[in-house]
């Protein structure tokens, strides 16, 4: 009897959990489909939706849909560690708190693929020196860029900060809303939800917290021009 040959598919086969070697982002190491390959998942998904992806207004989505993954994704090409490389010391003895408030961002989450939208706050007690406002910004978007939880991506960001600038203490709060809680399951739109992080100073200090969060949540200055 011949022996039975099974075809290769069309994706790498994944390696158990536990021995399967990941970098620091986060991400398996696994073979990176074609876009041919994404293009014919995309397909799959609009037939498994009930439609057909070969009439017209849908006979290019898969090219667009792969095209978007990229932009939506493209937090796994960025490195938060290299985001945060530059730091200046020259700032006159400062030492009292940075914070940068209302970032916004938009994310997906791993759950359903499913967008969550909503601001994060940063501050951080400086120890050698302040980082560019705009790189904290940008740690958020490449954190953001990713498919996760909200909760993860609060940690990573509290993390990276806390690692690279060996800050004096660090607080992150993210306020969200969640497509998967509005569009689907109990939908429920407008219900939002917020996660905390808080690094050295900040831990287990009240009055640390109490003062991130009023200056959170205080009414901003009016731009004078």
């Amino acid at each position: 009897m011949n022996p039975v040959v099974k075809p290769l598919s069309m994706t790498a086969k994944a390696v158990p959990a536990q021995t399967q070697p990941q970098p620091q982002d986060g991400r398996f190491l696994m073979r990176e489909p074609t876009r041919e390959e994404a293009e014919a998942a995309v397909r799959t998904l609009i037939l498994w939706a009930g439609d057909d992806p070969s009439r017209e207004g849908l006979l290019d989505t898969p090219k667009r849909v792969t095209k978007a993954f990229k932009e939506f994704y493209r937090g796994y090409d960025e490195d938060a560690h290299d985001i945060l490389d530059r730091v200046f010391e020259e700032v006159d003895g400062y030492s009292e708190m940075v914070l940068v408030r209302d970032i916004p961002f938009y994310s997906h989450c791993e759950h359903h693929l499913v967008p969550f939208v909503g601001k994060a706050h940063i501050a951080y007690y400086p120890a050698k020196g302040v980082v560019g406002l705009s790189k904290l910004a940008r740690v958020v978007d490449a954190y953001a860029r990713r498919m996760q939880t909200q909760e993860t991506m609060t940690a990573q960001i509290a993390n990276v900060i806390d690692e690279v600038l060996a800050p004096r203490g660090v607080a992150v709060l993210v306020e969200a809303e969640h497509m998967c809680m509005s569009m689907r399951g109990v939908q429920k739109h407008g219900s939002s939800t917020m996660t905390v992080q808080y690094r050295g100073l900040f831990e287990g200090e009240p009055a640390e917290q109490a003062k991130f969060f009023s200056m959170v949540k205080s009414q901003p200055l009016r731009a004078a021009f």
